[in-house]
């Protein structure tokens, strides 16, 4: 039976862990992810959990504590934002190497400096290339949701890789939402035990995690890493399946909103995307062909489903909130616009950055995108295809 709920994204997190009933939290607090491993160390305290929960002294040292937990054949998760990611950079690229299916909550935050404790992405794309799964959230519901489905994907035999659930900042982790909670016995065996055949606490076979890696070997270790990320698009969508039959929640790599006689489009990330809906249902009412993508699952990054989404649209806006300091855009930008390259496709594309240091995002804000498109496709060509949204003179 479905529990009807009011409650804020790192509450419903929260949940989430504490339905899945992990072995170890090991976790350091930091603005806006504070609430969760404070909720979670109240359930740890009031016996709703058997986890072991680890307070630490830095980020690094959590990702460390995950990493041996996980290894010793413990489910183990984590939270955290900013430039506690940041500090974890090194162990991130230990757990994905390593391939231990660690589950981290991070509540997007810009990075520093100058100091800000507001929304952006940079935290989570700078961390983009380190072998971790991405899966983003645009509201609380889907928070919950994309971490409950979390374990199934990083734990499955074909993928063995860790995993980030990412929501914004604020936006979502404070701001109160009435949400759908599934029964905690549904959320367990949807989940399931984690049975790893390889541990270092396995007396019946003996294995070494971390060694070093030679010229001889480290390239195909490499390989196997990212034939397993390749593998995890498919056991995304196999997962996402098996969700909706529990849920009635359908989710895919990316969400399509009146896209299929688009003749403009956005392509997004996170909370935004429900601000760009408004912005679409008031260009449509007003008869203007306009649609939209947003992206659910950042890595794998699905290049071909995304091309021929937007193949039939004659321009479109990638809108990325953080900076690649590249002199071209942001990450998503790349990777889109390299998508529809490999595709063929040919809509002319302007990369925005938008929203960074918890600028406001707003209806009349995405309006002038769409209309700023409007004038690309009477143009046939694109004068700045670098730009920057709602930025003061």
């Amino acid at each position: 039976m479905a529990i009807r709920e009011r409650l804020s994204g790192n509450e419903a997190v929260a949940n989430a862990m504490r339905q899945i009933n992990p072995d170890v939290m090991a976790a350091f607090p930091i603005t806006p992810s504070t609430e969760i491993p404070q909720y979670f160390s109240a359930y740890v305290a009031n016996g709703k959990v058997d986890t072991a929960f680890v307070p630490v002294e830095s980020e690094h040292s959590a990702m460390s504590a995950c990493i041996g937990s996980e290894a010793s054949g413990a489910r183990t998760l984590t939270a955290t934002s900013s430039c506690g990611l940041a500090l974890m950079w090194e162990e991130l690229y230990i757990a994905a190497s390593c391939r231990l299916p660690i589950a981290l909550a991070c509540v997007n935050r810009a990075l520093s400096g100058p100091i800000n404790i507001n929304c952006d992405h940079s935290d989570s794309m700078g961390a983009r290339d380190t072998g971790w799964i991405q899966i983003y959230a645009e509201n609380n519901q889907e928070a919950y949701d994309n971490f409950v489905q979390a374990y199934r994907i990083s734990e499955h035999k074909d993928v063995r890789l860790p995993i980030m659930i990412c929501q914004d900042g604020f936006i979502t982790s404070h701001a109160v939402e009435n949400i759908t909670l599934l029964e905690d016995k549904e959320v367990k065996d949807f989940v399931g035990e984690f049975n790893p055949k390889e541990y270092l606490l396995n007396e019946d076979h003996s294995m070494a995690i971390g060694p070093y890696d030679t010229p001889a070997f480290y390239m195909e270790h490499k390989r196997q890493q990212a034939q397993a990320m390749m593998n995890a698009k498919k056991v995304i969508l196999e997962v996402a399946a098996d969700f909706e039959k529990l849920s009635c929640r359908k989710y895919g790599l990316f969400e399509e909103y009146k896209l299929d006689d688009a003749e403009t489009a956005i392509v997004i990330i996170g909370s935004a995307a429900g601000t760009s809906k408004d912005a679409v249902d008031a260009l449509r009412a007003q008869g203007k062909k306009v649609g939209l993508l947003k992206i659910r699952v950042f890595r794998p990054f699905p290049a071909e489903e995304i091309a021929q989404a937007l193949k039939g649209c004659k321009a479109i806006a990638i809108m990325d909130r953080c900076e690649s300091f590249n002199s071209q855009g942001g990450p998503l930008g790349a990777e889109v616009r390299a998508a529809l390259y490999e595709a063929g496709a040919t809509p002319k594309t302007v990369n925005y950055v938008y929203g960074i240091g918890g600028r406001d995002v707003r209806v009349e804000n995405i309006e002038e995108v769409y209309k700023a498109l409007d004038e690309i496709v009477a143009a046939g060509k694109v004068e700045e295809p670098y730009r920057y949204l709602s930025l003061r003179d």
